[in-house]
């Protein structure tokens, strides 16, 4: 079942289908990336190649400058400059000298890879709602990485979590889009989310990938009907020892093409008969949506589940990652790990855990939780749990993301300084989205608010008045830490003088009976052409002057 556990596959994924190593680039596509030459032979006998294989051979393709998009520059040792990327630059990259014809090519060969944004949706944890996620293809090697997000191609927030900050509800009128910071101009294709139901939701992309996966031109819109359950079921056959799967999701819409297969975390063709005793393990998806790995019998296979891939957890609180698993019986293995990976530093690789006094570890069966107390910042990572008998042998299977984050108040209308009897909400501001219903208190000045209703996220002020003004913050009732302050300051509304409502009185007399004057005067010289072209258009204005004049010495 595609429960909280399954509901979220995270850039792991993309990394052991795409093979993203240590030697790898990942930019994004439109972009320019610069590849290093590692040669030590001298400058004037670098090239660059792209390497392929052909007939089980390496072939290298030389590459040629053209001065506009691909530079290759002998100043900064050989870096080749590829600007504009697109999906055809694709491909295994190398530095070498002409001359060495044993070793051109075997050292130094970068893999390069090209990534378009696109925001995917995930169902969440409410019945009605789901998560956006900036998602790109591939790990992006330039780092930090700040994510930008769009409602209705206008500016909302700016974060370096990937995930939307609110759950979503059905709004087909509302579209939603991200982009990288610096690169605001390759923004992620539009989609919106219609038709939610506790079986279903249909996400509309304008354009991109997604399409491209339903067979259809990338540059054309299309509609998918995505489940918000998917398992595998086990089920006997007619045949002794031989076991059929299917893939059934909660959504009757879904179509046939959009689900996939995967045995040992790699893509495979749908299995028509397992036998009883097969090593291997299971899974499908509906596109990016996975289901638990399956085992035809736990004792003969490996594999690894998680009861939620994603969490989305307050600064200082503590959070449960929970692993389920087999292992087989001829392969027990006493080595449980938990690894940490921080995506946004490929180069560190994954880091084993710990046991610390922040840090422990609980074995229940065939279960294993990782708790984390008193989260911070840096505890934002990918956590994967490994057991011996299995490492190495198949890709590891996407672990759970964790994203820590603290509270920040934000103000709409966005400017810190309203007017009297403006309507200003205040909400209480997230990361991501929280994985649990939360009780918020609100503070003005270090003090309490005493609300009526249930504390949300959200503080209304409607009509604002000076008595609002002041400095607010926020925090989550079981949590000692709250936000930091900001101020709201409240101008008064501007009251009219008497002088000035006089005056404009005075002129809304004034000004129809000058130009009732202004038409008499014009249709009584209609004899006499050469007055009227004559006549001074100013007069009728120094009426107005003079009665203004008069009422100004009056009063």
């Amino acid at each position: 079942m595609l429960s909280a556990g399954a509901e979220c596959v995270f850039m792991g994924l993309f990394l052991y289908i795409s093979g993203v190593g240590a030697n790898s680039i990942c930019a994004l596509k439109g972009s320019s990336v610069d590849l290093h030459c590692s040669a030590q032979r001298p400058k004037s006998s670098r090239k660059w190649f792209t390497v392929r294989w052909e007939d089980n051979k390496k072939v290298q393709d030389q590459i040629f400058a053209d001065g506009k998009r691909v530079n290759i520059s002998e100043e900064s040792n050989f870096t080749i400059t590829i600007n504009d990327l697109r999906e055809s630059d694709k491909n295994t990259y190398c530095c070498s000298d002409v001359d060495d014809k044993r070793n051109k090519c075997q050292r130094g060969e970068i893999q390069l890879l090209v990534a378009d944004l696109q925001v995917k949706v995930f169902p969440a944890t409410g019945e009605k709602t789901v998560s956006l996620m900036c998602s790109s293809s591939c790990p992006l090697t330039e780092s930090p990485v700040v994510y930008i997000w769009y409602k209705n191609t206008e500016f909302l927030y700016q974060d370096s979590s990937p995930w939307y900050q609110e759950l979503i509800s059905s709004e087909e009128s509302v579209t939603y889009s991200c982009a990288l910071k610096g690169y605001e101009h390759l923004r992620a294709p539009e989609v919106s989310v219609a038709s939610l139901t506790s079986a279903c939701f249909t996400v509309t992309y304008a354009k991109g990938r997604m399409c491209s996966n339903q067979q259809r031109p990338e540059d054309e819109p299309c509609s998918i009907t995505y489940p918000r359950e998917v398992q595998v079921h086990v089920q006997k056959t007619k045949v002794r020892g031989h076991f059929k799967l299917a893939c059934n999701t909660s959504c009757p819409q879904t179509e046939a093409q959009t689900i996939t297969w995967y045995k040992n975390r790699r893509l495979e063709q749908e299995p028509r008969s397992v036998l009883s005793s097969s090593p291997h393990s299971y899974s499908c998806a509906v596109e990016h949506l996975f289901s638990d790995e399956v085992c035809i019998q736990d004792q003969y296979c490996s594999r690894v589940n998680y009861v939620n891939r994603r969490i989305c957890a307050l600064q200082g609180s503590s959070v449960n990652i929970s692993s389920e698993y087999s292992d087989p019986y001829y392969q027990q293995s006493k080595s449980k790990s938990w690894y940490k990976n921080r995506r946004s530093d490929m180069a560190a690789g994954e880091e084993l855990i710990k046991s610390t006094d922040r840090i422990k570890f609980h074995g229940v069966m065939n279960s294993h939780i990782l708790t984390i107390k008193k989260l911070n910042k840096n505890d934002s990572a990918e956590y994967i749990f490994r057991i011996r008998s299995n490492a190495g042998r198949w890709p590891a299977v996407p672990g759970v993301t964790l994203v820590v984050t603290d509270l920040r108040v934000k103000f709409s209308p966005s400017a810190e300084e309203v007017t009297e009897g403006q309507r200003v909400t205040l909400t209480c501001r997230t990361s991501c989205p929280l994985t649990d219903n939360m009780n918020y208190i609100w503070y003005l000045n270090n003090q309490p608010l005493n609300l009526t209703k249930t504390q949300s996220k959200y503080l209304v002020l409607d009509p604002v008045s000076s008595e609002h003004a002041g400095n607010y913050s926020c925090k989550v009732k079981m949590l000692q830490k709250s936000s930091l302050q900001k101020m709201l300051t409240v101008h008064r509304r501007r009251k009219w003088t008497q002088a000035a409502i006089r005056i404009v009185v005075l002129l809304l007399v004034v000004i129809p009976t000058s130009i009732f004057l202004w038409i008499r005067r014009k249709m009584t010289s209609i004899q006499s052409p050469r007055t009227e072209t004559s006549f001074n258009l100013e007069e009728p204005w120094s009426s107005v002057r003079e009665h203004l004049g008069s009422t100004n010495r009056g009063g």
